[in-house]
């Protein structure tokens, strides 16, 4: 890959991202490329600054953090159809991330510059919310790994109603906590955690998960990635929904108001190094399957 200009995207307010991206742009100087770094914070978008100090495209963005940072980065990138290539600094558990140590190694930035890598896509979701009354708040936004709905005020209460359509057929109504609908790679988070399948990356699917729903026979399915699903709050003026993205805050839902979630158009492309681990290896170790794959080999 010819590496003209690379962005640096690193954890806000973390001074070990901040010193890594520094590392990491001295390296890049060194070799010829130009960089530009910018902070990103849970619902920060940097593009815009960093268009303004070079307008142009870069060949690659490097992401430091953690998972959360990479969501951030992709909800932000993916509609440029940046690559990202993504190390854990920072972060905790790093399903998305490479080990930092390989940020410091030459031979990573040898294996960019000479193609010795996988470009991986990750399906993501687009959500857009109908308000009948204002139709200029009819807002579209995306996320890599899920959007769920929940409460908006606990005090008031704690559960919800949502109805779900799925292709303009009523599926299910789910009283409870309330809704997750996950892409793949966010079948390892959220939707993991309330007793969701676990979906392969390169399965383009969506996985529909209740959260602590009232009746038992409320279960997690998973639908076809074409599928149009909307999403409707039930009951009086108090139950308002609050809409979230990547566990980013988005927007608030008030009965008689949808929000319609579809597959999108864009994949956020993952770079993925000859020194990565497998998926499968990557879940046994973060989720503690009958030890690890270093544990099994020594």
């Amino acid at each position: 890959m010819l590496l003209n200009l690379v962005w640096i995207i690193f954890k806000a307010n973390n001074q070990i991202a901040k010193e890594e991206a520094c590392f990491c742009s001295e390296q890049l100087n060194s070799l010829g490329i130009n960089v530009l770094n910018a902070p990103i914070g849970a619902n920060d978008n940097p593009t815009n600054y960093l268009f303004s100090k070079h307008n142009q495209l870069p060949n690659l963005a490097i992401v430091l953090g953690g998972d959360g940072t990479v969501l951030g980065a992709a909800r932000s990138l993916a509609i440029h159809k940046i690559p990202l290539l993504c190390f854990n600094v920072g972060g905790h558990l790093g399903f998305l991330t490479n080990e930092r140590i390989l940020l410091r190694k030459k031979e990573t930035w040898e294996e960019i510059q000479s193609g010795e890598f996988k470009l991986e896509k990750r399906m993501m979701l687009e959500a857009k919310n109908y308000k009948p009354t204002n139709s200029d708040q009819n807002l579209t936004c995306l996320a890599l790994n899920d959007f769920y709905f929940r409460a908006y005020r606990d005090e008031v209460s704690p559960t919800c109603i949502l109805e779900l359509e799925v292709d303009g057929e009523k599926v299910d109504e789910y009283r409870g906590d309330g809704l997750i609908l996950a892409t793949p790679t966010g079948s390892t988070a959220y939707s993991m955690a309330t007793g969701g399948p676990i979906l392969h990356p390169q399965i383009e699917a969506i996985v529909v998960n209740p959260i602590s729903p009232m009746s038992l026979s409320s279960r997690p399915i998973v639908v076809p990635p074409e599928s149009l699903l909307q999403i409707k709050p039930l009951g009086d003026k108090t139950r308002r929904v609050k809409l979230w993205k990547d566990g980013a805050s988005e927007s608030i839902l008030d009965p008689g108001e949808s929000c319609v979630v579809k597959r999108a158009k864009h994949h956020a492309l993952m770079i993925i190094l000859k020194k990565s681990p497998s998926y499968y290896q990557t879940i046994t170790q973060k989720l503690h399957w009958a030890g690890s794959f270093s544990q099994n080999n020594s």
